[in-house]
């Protein structure tokens, strides 16, 4: 099975949309997924795209993804964080995660970041083993603190 792994284009996003949809069914989390593909396309692609993403295809089939984008960490200076890496629930452990992950250590190596980070699920414990192996740090004295849509326009509405 030949595994390829490019660059997405904006008419990608559509399948790129239903592999996030399948991440967030994986996660338990099956109504999480609120955007859209045209917020895909209209975020990704343009003058000054907020991600990048790569995709996984298997005889011209797109059967995985990673996204990523820039941060500035005060410590380090410039990093990579990936967002997601989702392959096809029906095409896991043939590779295509790991070229995938390959692609964006590449892609982070040659833009010159300090350092590439993201989250893993703590019972993902396949997906943990697999970067503790390849020399990722598993990170558990920290939290991941997000404020939603609906805790943003409680705390503006708490300063007004």
């Amino acid at each position: 099975m030949e595994i390829s792994v490019r660059k997405a284009e904006a008419i990608d996003m559509p399948k790129v949309l239903a592999l996030i949809k399948e991440l967030a069914i994986f996660e338990k989390e099956p109504d999480a997924v609120k955007i859209s593909v045209q917020d895909l396309q209209n975020h990704g692609y343009g003058a000054t795209p907020m991600f990048t993403c790569f995709i996984a295809e298997v005889a011209s089939n797109i059967v995985g993804a990673a996204l990523v984008y820039f941060r500035f960490s005060t410590w380090v200076g410039p990093t990579v964080h990936l967002e997601d890496l989702i392959v096809q629930e029906s095409m896991r452990r043939k590779g295509i995660g790991e070229k995938l992950y390959a692609a964006v250590i590449r892609y982070g190596h040659l833009q010159g970041v300090k350092r590439i980070e993201w989250n893993v699920i703590d019972w993902n414990e396949g997906a943990i083993k697999f970067y503790e192996n390849s020399g990722a740090k598993v990170l558990s004295d920290w939290s991941v603190v997000q404020m939603d849509e609906t805790g943003i326009s409680n705390y503006i509405e708490k300063l007004d």
